[in-house]
């Protein structure tokens, strides 16, 4: 589901004025990307400790990534329909990423 919501931003941002490329743009890019990238170098730690603190740091990046979309819409670069769909995305990635790391963390 990280994966998907990182395709979408790339999507979600190619509309994005020219002079946005290094600002909301690659910010909500980065911030997409760390995500899945978080999850993925955590799991393959294959420690549950340095995995919990990846999910942590994947979580960072989600709540930055749902900032930068809110925000791009208070500046009139998105609508709030196209905000829609991302928005509610992150909200299930971030019960998902909570649960997980709950789970490890019992297991200590």
């Amino acid at each position: 589901m990280s994966m998907q919501l990182a395709k979408d931003m790339y999507s979600f941002t190619r509309g994005f004025p020219k002079e946005e490329l290094y600002g909301l743009t690659s910010q909500i890019r980065r911030a997409s990307v760390s995500i899945p990238a978080n999850i993925a170098e955590g799991y393959g730690r294959e420690n549950p400790g340095d995995y919990a603190r990846f999910l942590q740091i994947a979580q960072g990046s989600l709540k930055e990534l749902e900032t930068l979309i809110l925000l791009s819409k208070e500046v009139g670069i998105a609508e709030s329909t196209t905000i829609e769909a991302p928005l509610s995305l992150a909200d299930r990635i971030g019960r998902m990423l909570r649960s997980l790391i709950r789970s490890i963390q019992s297991r200590k």
